[in-house]
């Protein structure tokens, strides 16, 4: 589940997107959170959409492309990449497809169109103490923004994602922005990994309040960031986040704790915290444990402790996020410390969210990508 988890991971991010495209009717770029989650996420879920109610049949490459008559949709990458002297970056690239109705309306505007995309790219500068990013959305229309065709085709203006390879999947993604920029290609190292129940990822006990939900954690990756004006050669490791649904938080849920890890002995894993308003862990947190040779396993919340070590405030919006976390699996001889590359990894987008590269130390070293949401800002309605 996304990030943010999002599950996600991110159902905040389209839903947040189809509302405030709504409101506005138009095109443009937040300058300032604009929604709290719970006001996005909150409620009941939209009539006339299709719902993860239960498992599903899943094929690739077909499922890596888009799920019409759900309202959200997202393709989330993330990765950790070094230059061949060692200088560490962190990048995300995020599309969002949201769905303003169920199907499509005919209409006379060539600017008309139910589907807006949305997405965000942020670059951290390890090395350099610095964390950029930015986001983009418009209607899919015009050859603006769109997300379909074979081989698959994602974009949003000069943002792209376009599928270069079927088995392994195989991806080139390119975006640039102001004084940040990516052009890398992505190879599968591992196959699909279905999460949840046979890739049926519940949120929450309400009946169809869960998503579809894959990942392919460990794509080997290679080609050029930019950061200000100098480029550099890089070559790391990526992880994609696949998820499509319709479903809400419930009313009850705060926000979430998600973590995509490659650990340096092969294993991968993933696991997300859902949060009460209570400060309790729901009991629908879960997880994945990737094993090197590529089988998993499904992680329930009581195999998994997590314990947040310390803090960190935002000088920009005054909240408080977890700095440093410890992740004990004790029937897999799990022990972790998972700590910020930098401090500062947060997002002030149409919502606010923390998501960054981190390290990882213990029984075993690594890196990975983690994402906090729901953090309440002193003056935030949340």
């Amino acid at each position: 589940m996304r990030r943010l988890y999002l599950v996600i991971a991110l159902l905040l991010a389209v839903a947040a997107l189809s509302w405030w495209l709504a409101a506005r009717g138009g095109r443009g770029v937040p300058r300032e959170e604009s929604f709290s989650l719970n006001e996005v996420l909150g409620g009941t879920a939209a009539e006339g959409f299709a719902r993860a109610e239960k498992p599903r049949r899943f094929a690739f490459p077909e499922d890596h492309g888009p799920h019409k008559g759900f309202r959200n949709e997202w393709w989330y990458f993330t990765g950790n990449l070094k230059t061949a002297k060692g200088r560490i970056f962190g990048y995300q690239l995020t599309f969002f497809s949201a769905a303003l109705t169920p199907a499509a309306v005919q209409r006379e505007s060539a600017w008309g169109s139910n589907e807006v995309i949305m997405a965000h790219f942020a670059v951290t500068d390890v090395d350099g103490r610095r964390f950029r990013f930015a986001e983009r959305f418009s209607r899919a229309a015009l050859g603006l923004a769109g997300a379909g065709g074979r081989p698959l085709s994602v974009k949003l203006e000069d943002w792209s994602l376009l599928e270069t390879s079927r088995r392994p999947w195989g991806v080139r993604l390119a975006a640039a922005d102001a004084d940040m920029a990516i052009d890398l290609e992505l190879s599968g190292l591992k196959p699909e990994v279905l999460n949840g129940e046979g890739g049926l990822s519940r949120k929450s006990a309400t009946p169809g309040n869960a998503s579809y939900y894959y990942s392919i954690p460990r794509l080997a990756t290679s080609g050029t960031i930019r950061v200000g004006g100098e480029s550099f050669r890089v070559k790391g490791l990526s992880w994609l986040d696949r998820e499509w649904s319709t479903s809400a938080l419930d009313r009850d849920q705060q926000g979430w704790d998600w973590f995509a890890l490659h650990l340096d002995d092969g294993r991968d894993i993933m696991y997300y915290q859902l949060r009460k308003k209570d400060g309790s862990v729901d009991p629908f947190s879960s997880g994945t444990l990737v094993g090197a040779e590529g089988g998993s396993r499904h992680l329930k919340r009581e195999e998994v402790r997590l314990e947040a070590l310390s803090w960190w405030k935002s000088p920009k919006s005054g909240a408080s996020y977890p700095s440093a976390w410890r992740m004990r699996i004790p029937a897999q001889g799990i022990d972790l410390e998972i700590a910020p590359r930098l401090a500062d990894q947060e997002l002030v987008t149409g919502f606010r969210y923390w998501e960054g590269a981190v390290a990882v130390r213990g029984s075993v070293g690594g890196s990975g990508y983690l994402e906090m949401t729901g953090y309440p800002a002193p003056s935030s309605r949340e």
